[in-house]
């Protein structure tokens, strides 16, 4: 049975190798998530240090999806702290399994992210995507509007330079 749960920082350690893999995994398979194709454990476990820095100040929410204690999905929603947008967050790091794509994760994932930044009025979430990938589609589908992109703006895993793709998706508008 597939568990949602969010994590902070005190309960993020028993979680770090099953994060560890799900990040190696995405990464060997070609998701353009900022990292190349040589990412090594001790790479990732700097970054995984940032993201505990993150969830201990506050900016970071981190939502897992387990299964049979196997973690199979994560996203972050990074929180603006800047007074005049208070309003606004960002999707990062929307993650599955490789051998567990298909199956409603991401979606489960998502709708999460989605219910907790309206509880705290993030009415306004943005993201970025490689251009022309998968995810496009998804995001699409969860009812994000493109707004454009930037050419040659990410190295993808294999070190080529692709174009992002700009999404929002407006869940309330701020009150006065």
């Amino acid at each position: 049975m597939l568990t949602i749960e969010r994590l902070d920082a005190a309960n993020f350690e028993p979680y770090r190798q099953g994060l560890l893999a799900l990040l190696l995994d995405a990464v060997d398979h070609g998701a353009s998530v900022g990292f190349l194709a040589n990412l090594d454990a001790a790479e990732a476990n700097v970054y995984f240090d940032q993201v505990l820095t993150g969830l201990r100040d506050g900016t970071h929410l981190l939502w897992l999806a387990r299964e049979q204690g196997q973690v199979l999905g994560s996203v972050q929603l990074v929180l603006c702290q800047k007074r005049n947008g208070l309003n606004r967050a960002e999707v990062q790091k929307l993650l599955v399994r490789s051998n567990a794509r298909r199956r409603g994760i991401a979606n489960s994932l998502m709708q999460r992210l989605e219910g907790a930044a309206a509880e705290l009025q993030r009415g306004l979430l943005y993201l970025d995507t490689e251009a022309g990938s998968d995810a496009e589609a998804f995001y699409q589908a969860l009812g994000y509007t493109r707004i454009g992109g930037l050419p040659d703006y990410a190295c993808g895993p294999d070190g080529i330079y692709r174009a992002n793709a700009i999404y929002y998706k407006t869940l309330s508008r701020p009150q006065p």
